[in-house]
């Protein structure tokens, strides 16, 4: 079973991302990655505190105070000019909800960071009952960073494959061609695709089934062709034969 390597997603990154409003803005990013929060409104000031929930990540107060808290000393960088901060080899630990506290911002800036790992090469299973076949496609691991954020597609010639995000596909022994299945897993920042062969979901009765079906109508030809054969030559036979006689 083939597997591809995992692929980002049309999401750079480091992106600046700009917000002022009520609801946190949502980022989303890889894991050993970067992400920068700006907020657009910001007015230069002489004091500018960043805080994930209510724990402190990075405080400046002009000429007097400038201190990073665990876990982000050394990789945090604030810019006292714009009020910036930028987070680096970001960890699932920096999840959370980050807010700028400042004299030159008049409404509230919150983030909602999402730190995503990319999911396993999901695995393709199949089973067949009577004429069908039932492929399965399943990320292994109980441990899967962000589960909800993990959507299915499917690549293939059958009509059910066009827009399906369904885990599983059905298919028809009699109807659906036995080609390649490829089953995608995707979240807001990584995809990864596996496929599967599905001749190999068909159980050797039914190969030996279909082989018999083809051979039937050509055995039965032969046959037909054989006693046409063996007529031709009993009549001719006959008709020697009787020459014979009449010889005589």
């Amino acid at each position: 079973m083939p597997l591809a390597a995992a692929t980002f997603l049309d999401t750079p990154w480091y992106l600046e991302y700009s917000f002022v409003s009520c609801e946190p803005f949502l980022a989303y990013k890889p894991v050993n990655g970067s992400v920068t929060f700006h907020a657009s409104n910001y007015v230069p000031s002489k004091e500018i505190l960043w805080k994930k929930q209510k724990d402190k990540v990075v405080e400046w107060e002009e000429a007097i105070l400038y201190k990073e808290f665990p876990p982000f000393e050394k990789r945090v960088h604030l810019d006292t000019k714009t009020g910036a901060l930028t987070i680096s080899d970001l960890t699932s630990e920096d999840e959370g909800e980050y807010e700028i506290e400042s004299p030159g911002i008049k409404d509230t800036a919150r983030f909602s960071l999402y730190v995503l790992e990319p999911p396993s090469s999901p695995t393709l299973n199949c089973t067949t009952t009577g004429e069908n076949i039932t492929v399965q496609c399943e990320v292994p691991g109980h441990n899967i960073s962000h589960p909800e954020l993990i959507k299915y597609s499917w690549n293939c010639s059958a009509e059910q494959c066009k827009s399906n995000s369904a885990t599983h596909m059905h298919f028809n022994m009699e109807n659906a061609p036995l080609e390649t299945i490829q089953c995608s897993v995707t979240n807001s920042l990584f995809s990864k695709t596996s496929s599967i062969d599905l001749a190999t979901c068909v159980p050797s009765s039914a190969h030996s089934r279909n082989r018999f079906m083809i051979l039937l109508p050509i055995t039965l030809c032969v046959a037909a062709a054989m006693c046409l054969v063996l007529f031709v030559q009993g009549i001719l036979k006959c008709s020697r034969d009787t020459d014979r006689t009449n010889a005589s």
